[in-house]
């Protein structure tokens, strides 16, 4: 016959509890953020307040079952406490009672980078690699409260079936651990949300984001914070060369804001021998080309996709595709808090796991078998005040259930439903089913800053090797590099290069000017801005690949 000992709270708080996971989000913090928000009982209840935040908690671990099944998990390992069974009503009561403003505070005290310095994947030389994303795919019922908050999506092929509640997240990519959330409607853009976690950058930090976050305002506000940025721009943009650069990088200036831009194609060769092409223009604050290559930009940005399975392990695994099991907007951010206190919880388990090894790489970690160990000892109680060394359940399941080492794959980003909304992408070249890349080939492109400006007009120039044409502002840019201390009048700059519509010409000037690409001297009379003017000798240098 064997003896299992339980420890847990004392009375009526011994349901309050997440087994192991305990020990992360600990009694001492709960009532802190109860305190703090001014949700402490006060008197004592069968159900006490810290007791209702374990249960919320136990309900983003157990999504699928009702109050009442959670309830039991809870107390499953404690029967001898000879707690009372509540009714539904009663926890329903319960979580009335808490507002989400204590789940916030506890996911806000949770959230932060996990990884030490020595954790492997975590950094960039001495930036810690950040990246910034949204997901608007979580599901909220269908219910009249719920759309008045959220509203419903109208999509060529109808309305959505169910309110979607957009999620912007800061993830540190080395662990999938959350710096901070921010969470509403659809209606509010991405970069609105983004804004708002700006003030957790700070110099340390290398922010690594997708072209929805090109907007020149947005880049201007993340150099603010002082930290590094890596950001793709859309390729519709084409910033003024500045100055090129030996690696076929080039300096601009984007609403006063000196960057560096890297222009590359990437072709990826699968096993199968299909090959995938993609054409890249990544803007940074990493000005000098020696200590930051353009290819070691390029394959850093790849890192970027380490929010997505942050945002799949949420969505798909902790949440398991389910909709949302609140029915109004208080219930619902509530929940979304609950939720992402316990993910930040399960990284901070997986990485305190992985960190007995110095060698193992955080992404070896399931978060599956992370969550399936933390349900278990939630329903055991075990681990609840403390583990004898080397009896940690969590990190004995992590480490025996470590994944392989990461390989290069690449699919198709579609959505698998009948009536999808990228019924566009049906000629798309990339497979439907993940393939194995074998070889990877990055060609970066030269910027072409000597071409002779006169000669060209703004429907026939050709493209650059980089898929740029010459515009009216690089030619303008070519023109007056041609005599860099020369001033020019408008009229003169328009007639050299052929330009008909003289008023909307002179408007761009005056844009120029602002931007700081011109000096405006006089009325109509212009300069090239001094950081403009191109060094002696300076020439097109021609494409390198690497492969």
């Amino acid at each position: 016959m064997s003896t299992r000992v339980v420890e847990t709270a004392e009375g009526i708080f011994a349901p309050g509890h997440l087994g192991e996971l305990t020990q992360h989000i600990p009694f001492e913090l709960v009532d802190d953020v109860l305190a703090r928000t001014n949700h402490l009982q006060q008197r004592l209840r069968q159900l006490p307040s810290r007791v209702g935040v374990y249960f919320l908690l136990a309900l983003a671990l157990f999504p699928s079952l009702g109050y009442a099944r959670v309830w039991d998990k809870l107390v499953a390992g404690i029967q001898s406490a000879g707690t009372a069974r509540p009714s539904e009503k009663g926890l329903r009561d319960l979580r009335r009672r808490l507002s989400p403003a204590p789940l916030k505070l506890l996911f806000e005290t949770l959230a932060g980078p996990v990884g030490r310095p020595r954790t492997p994947g975590i950094s960039y030389r001495h930036w810690r690699t950040v990246a910034l994303d949204g997901c608007s795919s979580i599901k909220a019922p269908d219910q009249l409260r719920v759309r008045g908050w959220l509203g419903k999506v109208l999509r060529p092929n109808g309305w959505d079936g169910y309110p979607m509640l957009r999620l912007m997240a800061l993830c540190e990519t080395g662990t999938r651990s959350l710096l901070g959330a921010v969470f509403g409607p659809t209606s509010c853009g991405e970069r609105g949300y983004a804004r708002r976690l700006l003030p957790l950058l700070d110099a340390s930090m290398l922010l690594l984001a997708d072209r929805g976050f090109d907007s020149d305002d947005f880049l201007t506000q993340v150099a603010g914070t002082r930290a590094q940025l890596l950001i793709r721009l859309n390729g519709r943009r084409t910033p003024a060369v500045m100055t090129p650069l030996p690696d076929g990088s080039y300096l601009t200036r984007i609403n006063g804001l000196t960057l560096r831009v890297i222009e590359a194609d990437i072709t990826a060769t699968c096993q199968d021998g299909q090959r995938i092409a993609s054409r890249y223009r990544l803007a940074t604050t990493l000005l000098d080309h020696r200590h930051d290559p353009a290819t070691t930009l390029i394959r850093l940005y790849h890192e970027r996709w380490e929010v997505e399975s942050a945002f799949y392990a949420l969505r798909h695994t902790l949440l398991d595709g389910l909709v949302l099991r609140s029915q109004d907007p208080f219930g619902l951010q509530q929940e979304i808090w609950a939720q992402l206190a316990l993910y930040q919880a399960l990284r901070r388990a997986m990485v305190e796991a992985t960190d007995t090894d110095a060698s193992i790489d955080p992404d070896r970690a399931s978060f599956t078998v992370a969550l399936e160990a933390a349900r278990n000892q939630v329903i055991t109680a075990q681990g609840v005040l403390s583990c004898l060394p080397g009896t940690a359940t969590i990190t004995h399941a992590v480490m025996t259930g470590l994944l392989p080492r990461r390989r290069a794959r690449l699919s198709a980003r579609r959505v698998k439903a009948y009536t999808s909304r990228y019924r566009g992408n049906s000629t798309e070249e990339r497979p439907l089913s993940s393939r194995n890349i074998i070889h990877l080939a990055i060609t970066v492109h030269t910027a072409q800053t000597g071409a002779d400006p006169r000669g060209l007009t703004c429907a026939s120039t050709p493209p650059s090797p980089g898929g740029r044409r010459q515009g009216r502002r690089d030619r303008t840019l070519q023109l007056l590099r041609t005599a860099g201390q020369r001033t020019w009048s408008s009229k003169e700059i328009a007639r050299s290069l052929s330009i008909d519509h003289y008023r909307s010409f002179c408007a761009q000037l005056g844009q120029w000017a602002k931007d700081g690409l011109l000096s405006k001297v006089g009325r109509g009379l212009y300069r090239l801005a001094p950081e403009w003017r191109l060094p002696a000798g300076t020439h097109d240098l021609p494409s390198q690949s690497t492969a």
